[in-house]
């Protein structure tokens, strides 16, 4: 999983924008969200949590935005993973439209916590994804 980019296919709904038309920003997030549960594996986040008491918490999230999105609008979103330490994961994101380069930009940091909310090592994200299994 990690130093291999991800792809994950989103539709733009009416919901999505705002009076414009164009994509609400915090909407971004949502993309970028729902990319990163496609690559862990939503049931191996709730196996995660269940067994092991163990959850992803958001510590930093850094948006650019070169260009809207509109109702309609097929995108892909791209997430590459690295971890500077036992205790980060970091997830480089971006959105495309049409193969035509990123149109918004996105770093979002994450730390595992317990069910007490404290801070603890990252399950390993090394292994390749399947359902079941985080690390």
């Amino acid at each position: 999983m990690l130093d291999q980019v991800h792809s994950f296919p989103v539709q733009v709904y009416y919901e999505d924008t705002d009076f414009t038309g164009v994509v609400y920003h915090a909407n971004y997030l949502k993309y970028f969200e729902r990319a990163r549960e496609h690559l862990l594996g939503v049931e191996a986040l709730v196996k995660l949590y269940e067994e092991q008491g163990v959850g992803f918490v958001v510590y930093k999230a850094e948006l650019r935005f070169k260009e809207g999105m509109r109702f309609g609008d097929r995108l892909e979103v791209r997430t590459r993973v690295t971890v500077p330490s036992e205790y980060r994961a970091v997830f480089d994101q971006s959105i495309w439209r049409d193969g035509q380069g990123p149109k918004v930009e996105g770093r979002v940091e994450l730390c595992c916590v317990n069910r007490e909310g404290r801070l603890v090592p990252l399950p390993d994200l090394r292994k390749p994804r399947h359902e079941g299994s985080v690390g």
